[in-house]
């Protein structure tokens, strides 16, 4: 029961990390939200190693960098998927793909055995991510093969995020996450630099590249999108935040997601791969949450029945 409450609450913890990378994303360019958050959630992280501890086991190590990369890959994927659109198919699609890859990795590699309440909470489960991660008031176009294929991709690296630090041993503590934020910090802070030369040799200037460019998206370093909030905020006349406020959200973001991820490994590391893995892809849900309770943007109809269903897919893993 308790690793599957925790898992809820990480999902919470997640979705409140995009909303804040959302607000972040009023003034600055995604990557740019996304690297600074990396950097913030390593200080975090490296701040509370001497009171956690963890052990520098060679594999752990390993597996640390790994999912280093299959963040910055969901990362640009995902990017690369919504730019393509549409959003309202993409979005809950690629949430769907991050909860299902770990789960058949759990059921089929690991060989965990759920009971028959916790197959229905599983199902359950899904049902909810697409209607939590529901866009309401998209036009819905016909997505097309690439959009889809990079979709899925997208998914995957999120899910192998979640595989691959479970392969992690409890005597590593925070070490794995640490890696995975010192590789994504390096990956995504190179990716910035080249962004702001190609600048400077255009004659633009280094300080270009911090505004919002394309799809206004806020993106924690492990891959997931404040996909709800981008696309209210595309369609609103709100003033962009002041540049000095946007970074102290960016680094909040970090901060916050950081958390979300020790909540995320301790839930690995007491309870199954699979219910975890279902439970974190309802990470929308803390999103819609936040923007209702501090922008009142309004809940959709349907995604109110995505959060009851969480709610009660979360009772039933409990029980599973």
């Amino acid at each position: 029961m308790l690793p599957a409450l925790i898992a809820l609450v990480g999902a919470l913890v997640y979705g409140s990390a995009d909303f804040l990378g959302g607000l972040a994303a009023r003034s600055l360019r995604s990557i740019v939200v996304t690297a600074v958050a990396a950097i913030a959630g390593l200080v975090l992280l490296l701040v509370a190693y001497p009171f956690v501890g963890g052990q520098w086991i060679p594999a752990d190590i390993g597996w640390g960098v790994v999912s280093g990369f299959t963040g910055a890959a969901a990362i640009v994927l995902l990017y690369a998927c919504l730019a393509i659109g549409p959003m309202s198919i993409l979005s809950p699609l690629t949430a769907v793909v991050s909860a299902i890859a770990p789960i058949v990795w759990g059921l089929v590699v690991d060989g965990e055995t759920l009971s028959w309440v916790g197959c229905a909470g599983l199902a359950v489960a899904l049902v909810a991510v697409v209607l939590v991660g529901f866009i309401p008031g998209e036009k819905v176009v016909r997505p097309s093969a690439r959009g889809l294929l990079l979709a899925i991709g997208a998914g995957l690296a999120i899910g192998a995020f979640l595989i691959v630090i479970d392969q992690t041993s409890d005597e590593s503590g925070l070490v794995p996450l640490i890696l995975n934020r010192s590789v994504s910090s390096v990956i995504t802070l190179a990716a910035v630099g080249v962004i702001a030369v190609i600048a400077v040799r255009a004659g633009r200037g280094a300080a270009s590249i911090l505004p919002p460019a394309g799809a206004r998206l806020g993106a924690t370093p492990t891959g997931h999108a404040d996909l709800e909030h981008a696309v209210e905020e595309a369609a609103s006349t709100r003033v962009a935040t002041p540049l000095r406020r946007a970074f102290l959200l960016t680094a909040a973001c970090g901060v916050v997601d950081a958390v979300a991820n020790v909540v995320m490994l301790f839930a690995l590391r007491t309870g199954d791969l699979t219910i975890v893995s279902a439970l974190t892809a309802m990470y929308p849900a803390g999103t819609i949450l936040l923007a209702a309770l501090v922008l009142r943007e309004r809940i959709a109809g349907v995604q109110w029945l995505g959060l009851a269903l969480a709610l009660a897919a979360g009772a039933m893993l409990a029980l599973a």
